[in-house]
């Protein structure tokens, strides 16, 4: 088997944060990887759902527990272009995600406010990976807002 690295699989979560962008959803994008495995791909879907809560942690979350049909996903790291609000922390929390790992962040709405017990405490933590290229799509999107 192929071993990928985290650079990869946030390259994949870029890439659904695109789609969002071309949907005219706030650019986040979301996998979850189990395995050295993409096995759940999601991004922000709240204007086309209707459905506040509708964020790619969220989605990626419910499709990675149908592919396992399990709750837990203790072996499952989550790579996310935005740092997780404070719901998608909780919802990480009850997964029991072995990881999380977020590109840019999110200084107003990120969990990172409260803080880091907001993950299961055996969560593995890190951040910082293509920021600047997350940062960029968000910016892109924000100034198209605008105008």
């Amino acid at each position: 088997m192929e071993l990928y690295s985290p650079a990869y699989f946030m390259n994949e979560a870029m890439k659904q944060a695109q789609i969002a962008y071309e949907e005219d959803e706030i650019p986040v994008g979301a996998v979850i990887v189990c395995r050295n495995r993409v096995i759940a791909r999601a991004y922000n879907q709240t204007e086309k759902l209707t459905d506040v809560t509708a964020h790619a942690e969220m989605l990626a979350i419910t499709s990675a527990s149908m592919a396992l049909g399990a709750k837990y996903l203790t072996e499952c790291e989550l790579y996310v272009t935005l740092e997780p609000c404070v719901m998608c922390a909780g919802a990480s929390y009850w997964s029991q995600l072995g990881g999380v790992h977020y590109a840019a962040s999110d200084p107003k709405r990120g969990f990172g406010k409260v803080g880091r017990e907001l993950l299961h405490p055996k969560t593995k933590l890190s951040h910082g990976l293509m920021a600047v290229e997350a940062k960029q799509l968000l910016d892109s999107f924000f100034k198209k807002l605008r105008n």
